[in-house]
């Protein structure tokens, strides 16, 4: 079973959808309780970084235990930034932490902000949360912030500038873009979470 954190700023619904359609069984929680036999975690976002403040507390200490019992977490665009340690865009809320550095807003750079449409994702090394993806897919993004490029990224993308578009260290794992929007590729990236779950 994988968890799909609500914290009021999730696309819970075309989550879940997508998780459907590739056979995944998966639940909502309503209290950090349920997170005690899951099998992974996927924490999806839109908006702004300051709906993460609702998982402060208990949430975070349960998203934890899964995690230091070797289970995996994915985050998605919002979710994946609250995997760093914090944004500029709500400067005193504090992020998961359990990736160095902070997101900041895209400078443009003579394009628009709010980067919004597909865009393609450059493989920099090896990530099981892209196996079977190809250089240079295509992926539906929509976002104005990103997360640094270090050693941690799998992939990274072009807007203006270049910002880390994928993520991964050990058995978490973070995609700027929208899988459950991406068509095909977007569900290989989910089949590859559902496996890492079994």
């Amino acid at each position: 079973m994988i968890a799909l954190i609500d914290y009021g700023a999730g696309n819970l619904a075309s989550v879940r959808k997508a998780l459907g359609a590739i056979g995944a069984d998966v639940m909502v929680p309503s209290a950090p309780a349920d997170l005690a036999d899951v099998r992974g975690i996927i924490v999806p976002g839109v908006g702004h970084f300051g709906a993460t403040r609702a998982l402060h507390g208990e949430w975070t200490d349960a998203i934890l235990a899964v995690i230091g019992e070797g289970r995996p977490l994915l985050g998605i665009c919002l979710g994946m930034q609250w995997l760093f340690e914090g944004s500029d865009e709500a400067p005193d809320c504090a992020g998961l932490g359990l990736l160095a550095g902070r997101c900041y807003r895209l400078r443009g750079n003579d394009v628009k902000v709010p980067h919004i449409g597909w865009n393609t994702i450059d493989i920099r090394r090896q990530g099981s949360i892209v196996a079977g993806v190809a250089p240079g897919t295509q992926f539906y993004f929509t976002h104005s912030f990103v997360a640094p490029v270090s050693g941690d990224t799998v992939a990274s993308t072009e807007h203006g500038e270049l910002f880390a578009s994928v993520v991964e260290r050990g058995q978490v794992a973070g995609v700027q873009f929208h899988p459950e929007k991406s068509g095909e590729a977007g569900l290989t990236v989910l089949r590859n979470f559902a496996e890492l779950a079994r």
